[in-house]
């Protein structure tokens, strides 16, 4: 729709809560916010009644959803990915790989280029994470250890000329290699981001100074303070907290990070340059049962059980099944996070991260019409992605009934 005008709403601007305000979009961007009134007789008008209008959450690691993953390799499985998480408030997302076959990998660019320009049926997408296979074993996590190796020079150079999509890459910095890696990753203006690492302290800090400026999972598949005989080391995690350029993303369905974790993320690095993440894999809106990581076939079998996927020996986690209210509503409820700086952190700062805070993240006149209203409960009402409405509540119902 060309103009949508959202009344009634407590809106949530980058500076304060607007109450009883009104938003006016025009042609998929924000043209006006106003504490009264905005005359425009022609738009199609949401009355919020009271809820609060906040920016389109924004996710830059999920991995799927609704039984669909992105290493799936089709339209469709993107398309119920948009789907599935622009009914929890999502409006733009970075589909995420896993450590895989060539073949696999390839078949999910080739897929997300084709997809791209298409119109969606929910969240739109921001470009490509590829997670691994450059990683050191011992941190894998649910990462499959038969591709897991070392930077390839060739490789990495053939896959992102040829796919420009790609826009960050999450690699263990002190591999052979992964320091030229991430000379490479920036002359192509993609981030370079940590994770699945044995680094310490020292090897994170060198790492920063070549690209390295973003922490992945904090926490997971990382090591903190280690002892070589009677000698204490930092790791990775203290090096996390003590580089304070570095920004840093969590995954805070409450299971990953118990609260006192979220509240000592949040004290020590705040709402600036944290990101909340769901790091979802195909099980996010399913019931608990077993299920797929990775491709559906030659992913990795997991379980979902206890509001998170596990390894079927239960050694590790393989990866969440979190929704973006849930993250907003527990950054609140069990960080004790105000609401605004808890909703900065599922908008602006991830928006920032991926370098597209000039369009998306905020509600500022100018700005892509990417929106969601939501209640106190974070109970999310709407989504909008662009000026259109993708989802409602209402209709919801109606469908089921």
């Amino acid at each position: 729709m060309r103009h949508l005008k959202i009344i009634n709403g407590r809106i949530i601007t980058p500076y304060r809560v607007l109450h009883n305000a009104t938003l006016l979009v025009s042609a998929g961007r924000i043209a006006a916010i106003s504490q009264g009134d905005i005359d425009a007789p022609e738009a199609f008008v949401i009355d919020a009644a009271g809820d609060y209008v906040a920016p389109g959450f924004i996710d830059i690691h999920v991995h799927g959803g609704g039984d669909h993953d992105f290493m799936d390799g089709t339209e469709e499985a993107f398309h119920a990915i948009a789907a599935i998480h622009a009914r929890h408030g999502t409006t733009s997302m970075t589909p995420t790989t896993l450590s895989c076959e060539p073949v696999d990998l390839l078949a999910t660019l080739e897929t997300y280029e084709r997809i791209c320009g298409q119109k969606s049926p929910g969240a739109t997408f921001l470009g490509m994470h590829l997670e691994g296979p450059y990683f050191a074993m011992n941190q894998r996590g649910a990462q499959d250890p038969r591709y897991i190796r070392n930077p390839d020079v060739a490789e990495y150079r053939m896959l992102t000329t040829r796919f420009p999509s790609i826009r960050r890459w999450s690699a263990a910095p002190e591999l052979p290699g992964a320091l030229d890696f991430a000379d490479w990753l920036r002359s192509k203006n993609i981030l370079p981001a940590w994770a699945h690492t044995d680094a310490l302290y020292n090897e994170i800090l060198v790492a920063f100074e070549r690209g390295y400026t973003h922490a992945t999972h904090l926490y997971s598949a990382m090591q903190g303070v280690t002892r070589k005989g009677a000698a204490r080391y930092a790791g990775a995690i203290e090096a996390a907290f003590l580089i304070d350029e570095m920004t840093v993303e969590i995954i805070a369905d409450g299971i990953h990070l118990p609260p006192p974790l979220l509240q000592l993320v949040c004290k020590l690095k705040g709402p600036g340059r944290t990101a909340l993440i769901t790091d979802a894999m195909r099980g996010a809106g399913m019931p608990p049962g077993e299920s797929i990581l990775g491709g559906r076939h030659n992913g990795l079998a997991v379980i979902i059980e206890d509001g998170v996927a596990k390894l079927p020996d239960g050694s590790a986690f393989a990866g969440s099944v979190a929704t973006a209210d849930r993250l907003v509503r527990n950054m609140i409820q069990l960080a004790g996070q105000p609401l605004c700086d808890a909703v900065r952190m599922m908008t602006s700062t991830p928006a920032a991260i991926m370098g597209v805070g000039d369009r998306k993240g905020s509600l500022i006149p100018g700005m892509d019409a990417d929106i969601v209203l939501f209640d106190d409960q974070i109970s999310i009402r709407c989504t909008i992605v662009e000026g259109n409405v993708v989802y409602t509540k209402e209709k919801e119902h109606d469908a089921q009934r």
